[in-house]
């Protein structure tokens, strides 16, 4: 029987009534005392609103002093749902007064009942609450957001139990089981292909970390970080019907693509649209797209060259910079945020004059018309765009030798026969004439090869004398030589018996041409091939003109490019220049940690364990390398690559000595200092890292 309670009436026990939400008291007994969480709460609230209240509130009558009853109920079962209750009423759900369903127990104690409700019971496991949440989805047909408002908690967390209840049903049992841990259960979670995590489980060996669970899952995927992901993006990769796969439980930094192949291929066509827009707008004769550097192209280059802006554009330009100087005297010492209009007008004001200082340097047409372009996919996931490249087929021949009679040649209109003396007009070698003829020819008769040989000499003679005398000039001389060589391929236009040599690093480490120190150094060669004269005639005159500061740089620029301190395992005998390498890196205060890192691929998927667990040890300490010990090799390298990030160890053969002009004190982060290494030692560590 179901009745109304009055206040003037005390219901029997065991009797079911609705009393109203305003006559409801917690009751002192009541065996929790710590308080409902929020979340609790809320989730109340939310089951509440979507299904009602599914299980009676146990209440007795409040009696006064006297044992009268006050009207009020106390609530020994059921406390958070009257909680729920409240915050509904608070939010204007339901009223103050709305009627709330209880039993009436006046026979049991209160606080046996309050404890007895909260320990006799037993929580759902959580493969089931998994399981039951997947059911609602594919069941229902409900979305996360709509199974979040039913059941009080966020849409993350639903989507978090909607994967895990889409893991492997053999995993499931497995974690029933208690043979996996909930960590591991989500770090299967990370892909829905059951076959997948099945063969994965099966392969684990003792060690089933996480990290090593969601390692072998994505081992042939692509991080959302590797730069095809970023040129490609998200967007079009899912369109063209792959698949990003999302850890819900870790940060997972955009994800993992899938599908390698369709990343590559798409990467390429993004290149390829690339290029072709760059040649139809700049007309090249041909352009080539490639993910990665071809470094072993083998063709000359040339670059663009200085050119006059027309009228127009100078005058563009100057109006452009007048304003961008007016706006900025405007607001330099404004307080506020630019207004939204002025900070677009910034922005345009600076590409109208990058715009136009774009076209301050140009291509010969020539050049265009027989040369290429290079389209490859930069380090940081944008399109590096390399133009001027002239395939030997497409160079300019040489002038042809003019056939003279009887095997002669004809060279700047000198007759010379096969053994390479000079003919006159009449066919005879030039030295046949007799004395007779020399008053006929005196006049156009030129100086004897072994009398400018001679008078040569003594002006070489006194060339090095002044030149040793003379530092600023043979600074000159020797970056003319230096710049000859480095920008103009093939010509031998320089009096000073130099030759740089620049060796190519990209046969020695794999892709070392597209990170960003190779682009920096690209960027800055290209800079200085701009300014250069077209003509390596003119480049004596251009290098005399520069200040002392752009010659300096200049020299620095092109000695920098001979640089070799590659070891290699037969040229032992290069022991010395090996050590002036590293002398050079200590005067430059190099600091490798700016370049390298060392990652499983890099350094540590190539040494043994003992010099794993030894960088490990010297980073990080004893503990740190214990913890790893007894993992296998790739294992141990993947969790070291995760210590040492950050840490800024660097093997003894990348180190850089302490310069001894650095200020006593200074923190030495830039940098690892290490005592000097024995010859055989040093030799050991680069026999390794050679492998």
């Amino acid at each position: 029987m179901t009745t109304y309670a009055k206040t003037t009436t005390v219901p029997e026990h065991g009797e079911t009534v609705f009393i109203p939400l305003n006559k409801l008291k917690k009751h002192p007994k009541n065996a929790r005392k710590t308080p409902h969480s929020e979340a609790s709460i809320e989730g109340k609230a939310a089951s509440i609103a979507a299904k009602g209240i599914l299980q009676n509130l146990v209440v007795e009558p409040e009696l006064d002093a006297e044992g009268e009853p006050t009207g009020f109920y106390l609530v020994s079962v059921g406390e958070g749902r009257r909680l729920a209750q409240l915050l509904r009423a608070k939010r204007k759900e339901i009223k103050k007064t709305e009627p709330i369903r209880c039993v009436i127990d006046t026979a049991n104690d209160a606080a046996e009942i309050s404890l007895d409700e909260n320990v006799n019971r037993e929580n759902l496991h959580p493969a089931d609450e998994f399981e039951r949440f997947r059911e609602l989805s594919e069941n229902r047909g409900w979305g996360a957001e709509e199974i979040a408002a039913r059941f009080g908690v966020t849409a993350h967390v639903v989507k978090q139990r909607l994967r895990l209840g889409a893991v492997s049903p053999k995993l499931m049992q497995v974690y029933r089981d208690g043979d996996l841990m909930l960590d591991q259960l989500m770090a299967f979670a990370i892909t829905e292909d059951h076959a997948r995590q099945e063969q994965v489980y099966e392969n684990l060996s003792y060690n089933r970390e996480p990290w090593i669970i969601r390692r072998d899952l994505t081992a042939s995927n692509v991080a959302a970080t590797d730069r095809r992901a970023i040129l490609v993006g998200a967007e079009a990769y899912t369109e063209a019907g792959g698949t990003v796969i999302r850890d819900l439980f870790t940060e997972d930094r955009g994800g993992f693509y899938e599908d390698a192949a369709l990343l590559d291929r798409l990467a390429l066509d993004k290149l390829e649209s690339i290029a072709a827009e760059v040649q139809e707008a700049e007309g090249w004769k041909w352009i080539s797209a490639h993910i990665d550097w071809p470094h072993a192209h083998g063709l000359r280059r040339t670059y663009p060259q200085p050119v006059e802006l027309s009228e127009e554009d100078e005058a563009a330009c100057a109006a452009a910079q007048e304003e961008l100087e007016r706006l900025s005297t405007e607001w330099e010492d404004a307080d506020v945020d630019l207004p939204p209009e002025v900070d677009q007008r910034f922005a345009e004001l600076e590409a109208e004059i990058e715009r136009i200082d774009g076209k301050r340097y140009a291509y010969e047409p020539d050049e265009i018309a027989r040369g290429g372009v290079f389209v490859v996919l930069n380090h940081d996931g944008e399109a590096r765009i390399e133009r001027g490249f002239i395939r030997p087929e497409d160079e300019t021949p040489e002038p042809e030798e003019e056939e003279g009679r009887d095997g002669e040649t004809v060279i700047d209109g000198v007759r010379v026969n096969a053994d390479g003396e000079v003919m006159d007009g009449d066919g005879h070698p030039a030295s046949d004439h007799g004395p007779e003829d020399e008053e006929v020819e005196e006049d156009g008769k030129p100086l004897s090869d072994s009398l400018i040989r001679d008078l040569t000499a003594h002006r070489t003679l006194a060339l090095r004398l002044a030149l040793g005398e003379q530092p600023d000039m043979a600074l000159i001389a020797v970056t003319h030589t230096l710049a000859a060589q480095t920008f103009y391929r093939g010509v031998d236009a320089d009096a000073l018996e130099i030759r740089p040599i620049s060796a190519s690093l990209g046969g020695h480490a794999d892709g070392i041409e597209d990170t960003a120190a190779a682009k920096a150094l690209a960027d800055r060669h290209a800079g200085w091939a701009a300014d250069m004269p077209r003509d390596v005639a003119d480049l004596w005159g251009f290098i005399a003109g520069l200040d002392h500061a752009s010659v300096m740089a200049l020299f620095a620029h092109c000695a920098s490019q001979t640089v070799n301190a590659v070891k290699l395992p037969w040229e032992a005998h290069k022991r010395r220049a090996h050590q002036t390498a590293d002398r050079l890196a200590t005067a430059v205060a190099l600091d490798m940690t700016a370049h390298w890192t060392p990652t499983v691929r890099a350094y540590l998927g190539r040494v043994t364990k003992a010099h794993i667990l030894a960088a490990v040890r010297e980073a990080l300490g004893d503990e740190a390398a214990e913890r790893i010990a007894d993992k296998k090799k790739q294992e141990m390298a993947e969790a070291a690559e995760q210590l040492l990030a950050g840490t800024g160890w660097l093997p003894p053969v990348l180190r850089t000595e302490r310069p001894a002009w650095l200020a006593e004190g200074q923190p030495e982060a830039q940098t690892i200092v290490t005592e000097e290494i024995p010859e055989a030692q040093n030799d050991e560590a680069f026999a390794v890292a050679a492998e």
